[in-house]
């Protein structure tokens, strides 16, 4: 078991962050649960029960940078270190082709999804490697959509795929600081995000299908997988997904 070790997690208060949050918390990570609601995130600690760590809830949102160096500094008061950060805090928007969507769309997704976890990230990164002991790790949660788009995804797809360049560049930058960046890509978890798979979603050869869901437990084993591997061991990219996704194949 993992103990003495601080995480962070974003977009904590539902879904993939909550889970992962509670499954950190209870593998002995002291854990941050970080969001923009500091209610939602308070149900969310409650939801976890007795944990051997600590949990604080810590409203944050991510696309401003001095709410990010806000929290971290706040973490850093009540932790003393950044062991982990799993930029996860995201949004999406309806399907719609790309003259269909309002600029005011793209500055808010582009600013949750990749600015925000630009701004986490060389907070983490900053204070990673000067901490004692140095170094930690960066998990990014990317998407399948890092590798294929949906139909009338532009401002998803295009943040998932600048993740990846987020990614390899942390993990080539950080070598020197002991400190591994990998990346997490999703299909078809079951949240409040994907439940819209169950009743059917476009695809790319025009038609609407039904796809298949996984808990939202197996993402969250699999992030404590990669969390809490020893700093000279890295996993790069990890694909976790239903079994039956039309991913394979998609197109």
């Amino acid at each position: 078991m993992t103990i003495n070790k601080t995480a962070i997690v974003t977009g904590a208060g539902s879904g993939i962050g909550k889970a992962v949050a509670i499954a950190l918390l209870h593998a002995g990570w002291n854990t941050v649960f970080c969001g923009r609601r500091k209610h939602v995130l308070d149900m969310a600690v409650a939801d976890a029960g007795p944990a051997k760590a600590k949990a604080v809830a810590i409203a944050c949102d991510v696309g401003k940078a001095d709410q990010v160096e806000a929290m971290f500094a706040d973490v850093s008061k009540l932790f003393g270190r950044v062991d982990l950060l799993f930029n996860n805090a995201g949004r999406g928007y309806q399907t719609a082709l790309i003259d269909e969507i309002p600029v005011d769309i793209w500055d808010d997704v582009l600013a949750a999804n990749l600015t925000g976890s630009f701004l986490c990230a060389r907070a983490a990164f900053g204070a990673m490697r000067r901490q004692q002991p140095m170094g930690g790790r960066i998990i990014n949660n990317g998407s399948i959509s890092a590798h294929a788009p949906r139909p009338g995804s532009v401002p998803y797809t295009t943040t998932k795929h600048a993740i990846t360049g987020l990614t390899k560049s942390l993990a080539l930058d950080g070598r020197q600081f002991d400190i591994a960046c990998g990346q997490i890509d999703i299909g078809n978890a079951m949240t409040e995000l994907a439940s819209k798979m169950a009743t059917g979603v476009p695809q790319a050869n025009g038609s609407i299908a039904v796809e298949p869901l996984i808990d939202v437990e197996r993402v969250a084993e699999a992030v404590v997988y990669m969390a809490g591997l020893p700093l000279d061991t890295n996993v790069l990219f990890m694909n976790v997904m239903a079994t039956k996704m039309p991913f394979v194949g998609r197109g």
